[in-house]
C-alpha cells in the first residue's frame, strides 16, 4: 500500500480519486483540493475558472471569483459531502483544469476564447462546471455546448432575467439570453427562470419564478415546476450568486433586496439529480465585496452539491447523517 502524501495535493496526488489530509488553512489552492491538470483523460468532470467581468453593469470584481470560491471550497473537500454521506471522489474523477487565459487587451476577443476553451474540454467527454466572472460568460458556454447537445433548456437562477435589449453585439451580463434565444442556441419553452426580482416587459418564451413565489411556495413547489417545463430534455444549469439575497451573497456585482437563503439554493440544486443536466456554471461572485468569504463558501458549496448529484448517478449511495 503506497504511503499517504500529505498536503499540496493539487500537484502532489497520484490518483484522481481519493483525498489525502490537507490543511484547511494552508497548501496549493485548487477547486476541492482537486488535482491541477490539462490532461482530461478518464476525467469525469473539469472545473474550470473563467475570469472575466468586462460585460458588468455595476460593481465590477467578478475576475477575482474562480479564485475566491476555490478558496471558499477548502472546507467542503475535508469531510465526507454533507448531506449525502458519502465521498464523491470515491466515485468520480474530478480535475481543476485551472482558468481560461483571457487577454484583457482584447476583450472583444472573449467570446471566441471562452467557447473555444469550452470546445477543447467538451470534446474529450468531459462534463464542464466553469466559475465565472460575470454572466456574460454563459453566452459562449451555451454556444460550445449547444454545438454538442442542440438546444438546450435553460436553468436559470438569477435575480435578474438577462434577457434585457441585445443588438446581437453588446458584451453585457443583461441581454445575452435574449441573444442566446435569437441564436436558438436555448429553447425558452423549455427553460426557466427561478428567484427572478427585477422586472421585465416580456418573458420571452421563459418560465419565470419570481423570489415572492419561491419564498411563499417552497422549494419542493420549484422543483415541481422544473419537471413540468424542461423534463427530460438536454438542460444547462447557470447560478448566478445574486439570486441569493444579499444577507447571504454580499459579494456580487448587482445585489438585489429579497432573495433566496443559502439554505433555500442548496435544497433546490440537491432536487435536481433526475434532470438532464449536460453543464453548469456558477457566476458573479465579486470577493471585493464578500464579508468573511460568506458568498465564496455559498457558491462552492452549491457546486460542491451538483458535483455530488453526479457522484449519486455514478452510484454513490447517500446515507444522510440524522435528520434532513
Amino acid at each position: 500500500m503506497s504511503e499517504q502524501i500529505e498536503g499540496d495535493q493539487a500537484f502532489r496526488r497520484e490518483s484522481l480519486l481519493g483525498r489525502n489530509p490537507e490543511m484547511t488553512f494552508g497548501g496549493v489552492l485548487s477547486f476541492l483540493r482537486r488535482n491541477y491538470t490539462k490532461d482530461l483523460t478518464n476525467v469525469d468532470i473539469a472545473v474550470t475558472g473563467i475570469p472575466f467581468d468586462m460585460a458588468t453593469s455595476n460593481r465590477p470584481g467578478t475576475r477575482f471569483g474562480p479564485r475566491a470560491i476555490r478558496a471558499g471550497s477548502v472546507g467542503l473537500a475535508e469531510l465526507e459531502a454533507y448531506p449525502f454521506g458519502f465521498d464523491p471522489f470515491s466515485y468520480l474523477r474530478v480535475a481543476d483544469y485551472g482558468d481560461c487565459f483571457i487577454d484583457y487587451g482584447h476583450p472583444q476577443k472573449a467570446v471566441e476564447i471562452i467557447e473555444q476553451h469550452a470546445d477543447e474540454i467538451l470534446a474529450t467527454n468531459t462534463m464542464m462546471l466553469s466559475m465565472g466572472g460575470d454572466h456574460f460568460i454563459t453566452y459562449p458556454l451555451l454556444k460550445a455546448h449547444a454545438k454538442i447537445h442542440g438546444p438546450l433548456s435553460l436553468i436559470h437562477f438569477d435575480a435578474h432575467c438577462d434577457t434585457w435589449v441585445d443588438d446581437g453585439e453588446r458584451m453585457d451580463h443583461g441581454s445575452m439570453f435574449l441573444r442566446a434565444i435569437r441564436e436558438e442556441i436555448i429553447d425558452p419553452t423549455t427553460s426557466i427562470q427561478i428567484g427572478i426580482r427585477t422586472h421585465n416587459s416580456d418573458t420571452y418564451g421563459f418560465t419565470v419564478l419570481g423570489a415572492p413565489w419561491v419564498h411563499r411556495e417552497g422549494i419542493t413547489a420549484v422543483t415541481d415546476v422544473i419537471k413540468e417545463v424542461v423534463g427530460n430534455n438536454s438542460a444547462y444549469l447557470t447560478f448566478d450568486i445574486d439570486c441569493l439575497d444579499p444577507a447571504f451573497a454580499p459579494g456580487t456585482g448587482t445585489p438585489v433586496a429579497g432573495g433566496l437563503s443559502s439554505s433555500q439554493a442548496l435544497e433546490a440544486i440537491r432536487s435536481l439529480a433526475d434532470f438532464n443536466i449536460v453543464g453548469m456554471d456558477l457566476v458573479e461572485i465579486a470577493p471585493l465585496y464578500d464579508v468573511g468569504e460568506i458568498t465564496a463558501i455559498a457558491g462552492a458549496t452549491i457546486l460542491h452539491d451538483f458535483i455530488c448529484l453526479q457522484a449519486i448517478k455514478a452510484g454513490a449511495d447517500s446515507k444522510p447523517f440524522g435528520r434532513i
